[in-house]
């Protein structure tokens, strides 16, 4: 499994470019429904891996995609922090990895497009939600449940496990200066994800 490079580097000089606001709300979910520990901490690893107010069309280091139909396959060369020199794909609000969205798509996108080897998987909001809420919810997955672990009060726990995937998550190769808010973030995102599912019908 591909580890998915952060959208913003921890190093200084990087930081002076663009300062992530711990202050700024966090975007809402495309999908609906779902597990509100879950959808909290969707928008918790958003908030320090593409923390914008359209996170669905950011590329690594700010740039933006207009065409969501497929995962867009561009590799940025990245400025700072440890992996510098190389080249990331990473893209969207969860900064996927080419190879990382192609592999999980096929197991949890719930609408592929064409036949067979020829399948293609929409990037659009809605879908890159639904691929990373069906990756979180499969206890298989991570070798832990996920989402039992967040009612129990494991959010730390819950950080480490992912961090080797979202790098930016405390735990990971690439904190940020979001990485500090992570659980103050998640609590209020939760409180805000359980009441607007209280009200649900």
């Amino acid at each position: 499994m591909g580890a998915l490079f952060s959208l913003w580097p921890k190093t200084e000089s990087f930081r002076t470019w663009f300062q992530p606001d711990p202050s700024a709300e966090i975007a809402p979910l495309a999908m609906s429904g779902g597990n509100p520990y879950i959808r909290a901490l969707m928008r918790t690893i958003s908030a320090s891996e593409a923390n914008d107010p359209n996170p669905y069309t950011l590329l690594y280091g700010g740039e933006r995609i207009q065409d969501l139909s497929d995962h867009p396959d561009i590799c940025l060369e990245i400025v700072a922090g440890p992996n510098q020199g190389l080249c990331t794909t990473a893209a969207g609000r969860y900064q996927f990895l080419t190879t990382t969205w192609e592999e999980k798509a096929q197991q949890y996108h719930p609408n592929p497009s064409g036949w067979w080897w020829w399948r293609q998987y929409s990037f659009s909001p809605e879908y890159q939600d639904k691929v990373v809420y069906g990756w979180l919810q499969d206890p298989q997955a991570w070798n832990t449940d996920i989402a039992e672990r967040l009612e129990a009060g494991q959010l730390p726990e819950v950080l480490e496990r992912l961090s080797g995937t979202w790098t930016s998550l405390g735990y990971g190769i690439e904190d940020n200066v979001m990485t500090p808010f992570l659980e103050e973030i998640y609590q209020s995102l939760l409180a805000e994800e359980l009441a607007q599912a209280s009200q649900a019908p």
